[in-house]
C-alpha cells in the first residue's frame, strides 16, 4: 500500500468502506450533489438489535489499498455505488457494461453494489433489478437516501454472515493463513503442520474476527478477540500482525472511551455499548490484558461461544494504556519497510487521540516519528498533502509555529521546480494559512497595540513570499497590498538598504496598479484590510489652528450669554477624569467660519534614510461638508520634527471633526485615522463652524509702518501705517474699505484707542464720521467704500527742564529771561553734533525731541448668515505717529490789564524746528521765529469764569484720589482757555501748519490769575461802568452819581462788607495827593455798607460826588479790615480803577 489516508482516525476501524464513483460522463456538480446526499447516510441502526453500523464513503480509492483488506478490514471496499447518466435505451447496454467493469476493480472484496441511473425513461426502467435504480432526472430522486439505507442493510447481512462464518469455522485444523501482498512470497515452502504456523494462523484469524466484530457493532466481542489475538501473535513473534492487533485493540478502546469520535466530526456517534463508569479505573498501565481459560479454545483455536472470554476479559484499555499500545504497534510496523503507510496512519490516529487527551508533548513525538517515515518516491501532490496534514495535526495539538512551518513547506512544494505548472494560487492560499502560526495578522491594527509579537525576520520572509506569490498569480493589487503591509508593520526591523529595496519594489508595482484604501476580498472570503502608511511620515501631534486674528468670528455678548450652557454647578472641581477619546472629541474654544480657509498643523518626521515625497496630503473630516485642499511635501532623510500645515474650506455650518489625514506615498493612497494612532498628541479635533461672514480689506493713503504694534493687552494688529507730524498738526487718513468676501457687508462700527504711550494727549487724537460711509451699505462683494479719519496730535507744548538744560548746553540762558523785558532773545541754532562722545551713562538722559504715538483703529463688521446668528469680525489697523516738536512755551506768566476782567498772558515761544516758523494768536499779529529762536508773545485775554464749567463725571470710579480729580479740573480749565486763544503755527517752506496748545503749560498760579474773582465788583459813574482805560467825564459843580455793585458768584454767602471811597490825584511822578477836601466833596457818606449776599445774588450801593475844580481825579475804594474780609482771599476784592475827569461847565466855555 503506497497511498496513505491522512484523514484516518481510530473510529474508522468500525466503519464499512463504500466507494461512490461516476460511470461514464457525469457532470461534476451533479455527481457531488448526489454524493453529498449519499454520504449523509453515515450510520444506521440494525433492525431488531441495539447495534449501529457506520459507513465511510470515498469517491476515489486506490485499488492497491484494497489488497490490505484482510490485514485491516476497514480498508476493504465492501460496497460500490455507481452514478451514471443515460439518456436513451441504446446507451443502456454500454452503461451496464461499464458498471460491471467498475465492479471488477473491487470484485474480490465487494459485498454488494448499486447503480443509480439518471435521465433514462421507458421500458428499460421497468426492469425489476435490486442493484439498479432509475431516475428521470437529478432533481426527481427523492428516495436516494432510502435506497442507500437498503443497500447498507444488505452490506450488514453479508458482514454478519462472514463474521459468523469466521467465528464458527469447523474446517478442522486447517485455518487459512491471512496474508498481505508482500508476505506471500515469504511463506512459500513453510511447514503448514507446525504448531508455530497454526498459532500464526489462529492469531491472525482472531484479529480478523475482531475487525469484523468491530464493524458489526459488537465492541465487547471485538475487544476479546483482539486480546486473544495479541497473546497468540506475540507468542509466535508475528510482529506485523501483532501491531495490527494492538492497533485494533486501541481503536476499540478509543471508541469505548470517546464515543463522540476523535476526528473532530460535527455529529457525535452513538455509543454501541454501555461502558461502566469505572472501567478506566479498573485498568492500570502494565496490567495483564487477558486471563484465558485453556478450555475456552477448541481444537482449531476458535471457540464457538465467547461468552466466557467476554465475561473474564478486561474490556478496554485505559487512556494511558491506549497510547502505550499505539507506541508498541508503531514500533512493530517500523520493522517492515513495506508497512510505512500503516505506520504513518497509526501515528496520525494516535495523535488525534492524544489531542483529545490534551497531551501535546507526547503527540508531538508521534508526529516527529511520522515526519521521518519513508514512503518511497512520493509525487509532488502527495508531498503537499503529507505536509498539509502534518500542519493540521500540529495545529490540533496547539503547536502553532510548527504547524505554520509545515504549512509553509507545503506551500513551497506547490511551486517546486519539478512541477511543470506551479500552483501559485495553492501556494498563496497555504501561505495565508501559515500567518497565525507566526503571530502574523494581515490587520494593520494589530501592530499598533503594544509590543511586536513573533520573529520579525521570519515574518518579513513570509510577507516577501506572499508578495512574490501574488505577483506570479498575476494579481499586482495583492502584491501592492502585501508590500505596503510589510513596509508599514516591519519598518522598524528593516535595514536602510532593505528600506530602499522595498520602496523601489513598491514603486514598480504601483506604477502598474496604484495602492488604494479598498478592502480586497479573496476567493475564500478572506478580506485584506487597507494599509494606511501612518509611519510614512510619522505624525507626532495634530493641532487645529485658529483663524487669523482678522478673520476670527466674535459673538455678540448679549447672545453669548444666552448660548452658554452650564455643565456643572461648581466653579472648579479637583476631580477630573481624562480619557484620550474625550480629548479627541472635545470641542476647541475657537470657531472656524464657513467658506474661509482653515488650517491644521501636523508635526511630522521622516524615518526613512532618503528623501520622502508625500503627495496629495489632505484632511479627513466628518460633520459638515468640507473641501480639503491637498498639499505635497518633500521631507529630508531622517528629518526630525517638521511642521506641516494642511488646509481646507468648510462649505456648510455646524460641527466638524478632524478624523485624520490622507496621503499618497510611493503610489499608495492612505487614509490615516487619529483614533488608530494612540501616540499622536492632540488638544481636540472637533470645532464649531459658524455661518459665513464677509471679509473686509483695508487700504490706506499712508504708507505701511515698519514698526510692529504690540499692545500690552495682547491684541494682534494685522496692518500698521505710519506718519510723521509736527506737534499740533492735523492730517487726514483716507481708508478704502473693500469687501473681498462672498457675503455682503451690512454693519460697521469703528472704535479707537491709544496704546504704548506715556505722553499726555490734549484734544481728540482721532476723529471721524461714519455717516457717509454707512450710506453706501450694504457693501456687496467686490465693492469699495471710503472713510476719512482725522489725525490730530497735540502733546504738551511746555518746555520741560530737560529741554531747557539742553538749550543751556549751548550757552544760552532761557530761564533767566525777565518777564518784563521787552527785548527779544534770539537763541542760536543747535549744532548737529558736539565734539567728543558723551559717556554711555549720560546718553540715557538726553532729551528725545521726537515722540511716538501709537493707536489702534478697530473695525467691527458683520453681514450675511453670520450676522443673523449674532457673529461679527474685528479688523485692527495700527497707526504709528512720529511727533516732532514744533514750538515750545518755555515760560508762561500773566500781567494785570487795565480791566479787572482782563489780563495779559505772556508766553515765551521757542521754535524747535529747523525751519522758519510763524506763530499767530487771536487778535494778535504773527510772530516770526527763526530756527532755534525764542520770543515772547503777549496775549490779552478775558478772564474766565471756571465756576460755570461742568464737574468731571466719575462714572467708572477712575478718580482714585482728590489729586486726580483736581488734575481733571485743571485740564478742563486749560482746554477752555486754549479754545479762546486760538494759537496757531505755520512753516511756510513746508506748507505745513498746526495748532499750539497751552493746556499743559498753565500752572495753578496762572490759572488763578486768569480766573474771574467769585466776587464781581462793578463801579458805575453817571451810569457808565468804569473799567480798563475808560475815563468818566463830568462838569464841575454837577452832582456825579456813584454806584458800587457786588455780584456773588461763589457758592457761599458773603458779607457784610464796608467800603470807603477815597479820591486822589496822581501827579505822574510817584506822588499821590489825597488832600482833596477842598476839591471833591461827597454828597452823603463816603462809606458804603453791604449786607450778606447770597450766591448768584447782587447788592448795589449808591452815592454821589461833587467836583469843585477841574482836573483828573482817581477814586481809591478800600475795604475795612473786619472779620468778613479776612476770611476771603485778597483777589476777591479787586475793584476796577475809577478815573474821572472834571471839566469846566459848558456855559463857561461858550462864553
Amino acid at each position: 500500500m503506497s497511498v496513505p489516508d491522512y484523514m484516518q482516525c481510530a473510529d474508522d476501524h468500525q466503519t464499512l468502506l463504500v466507494v461512490v464513483q461516476p460511470v461514464g460522463i457525469v457532470p461534476e456538480d451533479q455527481f457531488f450533489r448526489i454524493y453529498k446526499r449519499i454520504a449523509s447516510v453515515s450510520q444506521i441502526s440494525v433492525r431488531d438489535s441495539q447495534r449501529v453500523l457506520f459507513i465511510r464513503y470515498r469517491h476515489h480509492y486506490p485499488p492497491e489499498n484494497n489488497d490490505w483488506g484482510d490485514f485491516q478490514t476497514h480498508r476493504k471496499v465492501v460496497g460500490l455505488i455507481a452514478v451514471t447518466e443515460c439518456t436513451s435505451a441504446k446507451e443502456w447496454p454500454q452503461t451496464s457494461e461499464r458498471f460491471h467493469d467498475h465492479k471488477e476493480v473491487y470484485g474480490t472484496t465487494l459485498y454488494d453494489s448499486r447503480l443509480l441511473v439518471y435521465g433514462l425513461q421507458g421500458e428499460v426502467t421497468e426492469q425489476a433489478r435490486t442493484d439498479v435504480a432509475f431516475y428521470p432526472s437529478y432533481e426527481e430522486c427523492e428516495d436516494v437516501e432510502r435506497r442507500v439505507e437498503d443497500f447498507i442493510e444488505s452490506l450488514f447481512i453479508v458482514l454478519e454472515s462472514k463474521r459468523l462464518d469466521r467465528a464458527t469455522d469447523k474446517s478442522g485444523d486447517k485455518i487459512p493463513l491471512l496474508c498481505i501482498p508482500f508476505e506471500k512470497k515469504d511463506f512459500v515452502g513453510l511447514d503448514t503442520d507446525s504448531r508455530h504456523y497454526k498459532k500464526r494462523c489462529q492469531g491472525r484469524m482472531r484479529k480478523h474476527v475482531g475487525d469484523l466484530c468491530l464493524q458489526a457493532g459488537m465492541l465487547q466481542d471485538a475487544l476479546v478477540h483482539y486480546h486473544m489475538a495479541v497473546e497468540l501473535l506475540r507468542s509466535v513473534n508475528d510482529f506485523l500482525w501483532l501491531g495490527a492487533a494492538l492497533e485494533g485493540l486501541c481503536s476499540a478502546s478509543v471508541i469505548c472511551h470517546y464515543p463522540g469520535g476523535t476526528a473532530g466530526r460535527s455529529a457525535a456517534r452513538k455509543p454501541s455499548i454501555s461502558v461502566p463508569a469505572d472501567s478506566g479505573k479498573r485498568h492500570r498501565p502494565g496490567a495483564q490484558e487477558l486471563l484465558i481459560d485453556p478450555g475456552a479454545l477448541t481444537t482449531n483455536g476458535i471457540s464457538a461461544d465467547t461468552s466466557s472470554e467476554i465475561g473474564r476479559a478486561k474490556n478496554c484499555l485505559s487512556p494511558e494504556d491506549i497510547i502505550e499500545k499505539y507506541k508498541e504497534a508503531i514500533s512493530y510496523y517500523g520493522k517492515y519497510k513495506n508497512a510505512g503507510v500503516i505506520e504513518l496512519e497509526a501515528c496520525v490516529k494516535a495523535v488525534r487521540v492524544l489531542a483529545i487527551q490534551k497531551r501535546a508533548m507526547e503527540a508531538s513525538e508521534f508526529l516527529q516519528n511520522a515526519v521521518y517515515i519513508n514512503l518511497g518516491q512520493l509525487s509532488e501532490e502527495e508531498k503537499i498533502q503529507r505536509y498539509s496534514i502534518l500542519s493540521e495535526l500540529y495545529h490540533l495539538i496547539g503547536f502553532q509555529r510548527k504547524s505554520a512551518f509545515f504549512k509553509r513547506v507545503a506551500a513551497m512544494q506547490c511551486v517546486a521546480p519539478t512541477i511543470p505548472e506551479p500552483g501559485w494560487r495553492a501556494c498563496y492560499k497555504l501561505l495565508l494559512e501559515t500567518l497565525p502560526g507566526y503571530s502574523l495578522s494581515l490587520d494593520p491594527q494589530h501592530f499598533s497595540q503594544g509590543t511586536h509579537r513573533g520573529w520579525a525576520a521570519v515574518q518579513m520572509r513570509l510577507l516577501h513570499e506572499l508578495v512574490y506569490a501574488s505577483r506570479r498569480m498575476g494579481n499586482p493589487g495583492l502584491s501592492v497590498r502585501h508590500l505596503s503591509f510589510l513596509l508599514q508593520t516591519m519598518l522598524d526591523f528593516l535595514s536602510d538598504q532593505e528600506k530602499k529595496e522595498v520602496t523601489q519594489s513598491l514603486e514598480n508595482y504601483t506604477s502598474k496598479c496604484p495602492g488604494s484604501m479598498e478592502v480586497i476580498t479573496l476567493s475564500g472570503g478572506l478580506k485584506l484590510l487597507p494599509v494606511a502608511f501612518t509611519k510614512l511620515p510619522i505624525v507626532r501631534s495634530v493641532k487645529l489652528l485658529n483663524l487669523p486674528v482678522t478673520l476670527r468670528p466674535r459673538k455678540v455678548k448679549s447672545l453669548l450669554g444666552q448660548s452658554m450652557a452650564v455643565k456643572s454647578p461648581f466653579i472648579y472641581s479637583p476631580i477630573t477624569v481624562h480619557h484620550r477619546g474625550d480629548e479627541r472629541s472635545k470641542k476647541i474654544d475657537f470657531q472656524w467660519v464657513q467658506g474661509d480657509v482653515c488650517e491644521v498643523q501636523l508635526m511630522v518626521y521622516n524615518p526613512m534614510p532618503f528623501e520622502l515625497r508625500v503627495e496629495n496630503m489632505g484632511l479627513l473630516t466628518s460633520g459638515v461638508e468640507f473641501e480639503s485642499l491637498p498639499a505635497a511635501l518633500s521631507l529630508p532623510a531622517e528629518s526630525g520634527l517638521y511642521p506641516v500645515t494642511l488646509v481646507g474650506v468648510p462649505r456648510t455650518a455646524g460641527s466638524i471633526t478632524v478624523n485624520g489625514y490622507h496621503t499618497s506615498v510611493f503610489g499608495v493612497t492612505s487614509d490615516c485615522l487619529l483614533e488608530s494612532l494612540p501616540a499622536v498628541k492632540t488638544s481636540g479635533c472637533t470645532v464649531e463652524v459658524v455661518p459665513a461672514l464677509p471679509r473686509l480689506q483695508l487700504n490706506t493713503s499712508l504708507p505701511r509702518s515698519a514698526h510692529m504694534l504690540l499692545p500690552a493687552s495682547g491684541e494682534e494688529v494685522s496692518t500698521s501705517v505710519s506718519v510723521q507730524l509736527f506737534n499740533g498738526e492735523t492730517r487726514q487718513l483716507i481708508i478704502r474699505l473693500e469687501n473681498i468676501g462672498a457675503e455682503p457687508l451690512e454693519t460697521l462700527e469703528l472704535t479707537s484707542k491709544t496704546v504704548n504711550t506715556k505722553e499726555k494727549l490734549f484734544g481728540e487724537f482721532l476723529s471721524w464720521s461714519l455717516e457717509d460711509t454707512l450710506s453706501q451699505f450694504p457693501l456687496k462683494p467686490g465693492q469699495v467704500a471710503t472713510l476719512t479719519v482725522n489725525i490730530k496730535v497735540k502733546l504738551d507744548f511746555s518746555g520741560q527742564e530737560n529741554l531747557l538744560q539742553d538749550l543751556n548746553d549751548d550757552g544760552i540762558s532761557v530761564t533767566g529771561l525777565p518777564i518784563s523785558s521787552p527785548l527779544r532773545q534770539v537763541l542760536k541754532p543747535r549744532a548737529e553734533s558736539k565734539a567728543g562722545n558723551p559717556p554711555e551713562s549720560s546718553k540715557g538722559g538726553e532729551y528725545n525731541h521726537v515722540k511716538t504715538l501709537e493707536a489702534i483703529l478697530n473695525f467691527k463688521y458683520s453681514g450675511g448668515p453670520g450676522h443673523t446668528e449674532g457673529y461679527y469680525r474685528d479688523l485692527s489697523l495700527g497707526l504709528h505717529v512720529d511727533v516732532e516738536p514744533s514750538v515750545f512755551f518755555t515760560r508762561v506768566s500773566t500781567l494785570p490789564a487795565t480791566s479787572t476782567r482782563q489780563c495779559h498772558l505772556l508766553l515765551d515761544v521757542f521754535n524747535s524746528t529747523e525751519h522758519e516758523l510763524a506763530v499767530s494768536a487771536k487778535n494778535n499779529e504773527d510772530l516770526v521765529l527763526h530756527a532755534g529762536e525764542c520770543q515772547r508773545m503777549a496775549i490779552q485775554v478775558n478772564k474766565f469764569d471756571f465756576e460755570d464749567l461742568p464737574e468731571p463725571q466719575d462714572e467708572r470710579g477712575q478718580f482714585t484720589s482728590l489729586k486726580q480729580l483736581e488734575e481733571e479740573r485743571q485740564q478742563a480749565r486749560g482746554y477752555e482757555i486754549n479754545s479762546k486763544l486760538d494759537i496757531c503755527w505755520e512753516i511756510p517752506s513746508l506748507k505745513r501748519q498746526g495748532e499750539a496748545s497751552v493746556e499743559g503749560v498753565l500752572n495753578q498760579l496762572v490759572l488763578e490769575h486768569l480766573q474771574l474773582a467769585p466776587l464781581q465788583w462793578d463801579v458805575l459813574v453817571n451810569g457808565q461802568p468804569c473799567d480798563c482805560d475808560i475815563v468818566a467825564e463830568c462838569e464841575v459843580g454837577d452832582l456825579v452819581p456813584l454806584e458800587v455793585k457786588l455780584t456773588n458768584r461763589s457758592k457761599h454767602v458773603v458779607g457784610p462788607f464796608a467800603l470807603t471811597v477815597i479820591p486822589f490825584q496822581d501827579y505822574q511822578n510817584g506822588v499821590h495827593n489825597y488832600e482833596l477836601q477842598d476839591a471833591v466833596t461827597f454828597v452823603g457818606s463816603n462809606t458804603f455798607y453791604i449786607d450778606s449776599v447770597n450766591p448768584t445774588e447782587n447788592c448795589v450801593c449808591d452815592g454821589a460826588l461833587l467836583f469843585l475844580y477841574t482836573g483828573d481825579f482817581y477814586l481809591n475804594i478800600k475795604f475795612h479790615d473786619d472779620n468778613s474780609s479776612r476770611e476771603l482771599p485778597l483777589d476777591w476784592f479787586c475793584l476796577p480803577s475809577v478815573h474821572i475827569k472834571a471839566l469846566e461847565p459848558a456855559l463857561q466855555t461858550m462864553l
